[in-house]
């Protein structure tokens, strides 16, 4: 499944991230909808779910993100829904870790 996000805010750092692996930080933008898969090996056998998904957060809760690489490039986001059949576009597209 798929969890669609608006960044709220997001660290200076993530606009100075220029390792080549790592430039699509910079393209992170406050308002910008973000479409985030929850895929293997990242979901929870258990409750077949990802962690930080936001499957409790409903309307104005503020989550918490942080970057794979570069913990320094972090914010916030709010959940807007989620889809259990993922049609992510190409650009603002993540996978949960």
């Amino acid at each position: 499944y798929c969890v669609e996000f608006r960044t709220e805010s997001l660290s200076q750092h993530c606009a100075l991230e220029t390792r080549p692996y790592a430039r699509w930080m910079q393209y992170l933008r406050e308002g910008h909808t973000v479409c985030v898969a929850c895929q293997p090996p990242a979901i929870n056998t258990g409750t077949q779910r990802c962690s930080g998904d936001g499957h409790d957060a409903h309307g104005d809760k503020i989550l918490h993100w942080e970057a794979i690489g570069n913990s320094q490039c972090q914010g916030t986001w709010k959940k807007i829904r989620q889809l259990e059949h993922c049609s992510c576009p190409l650009v603002h597209s993540f996978i949960f870790t």
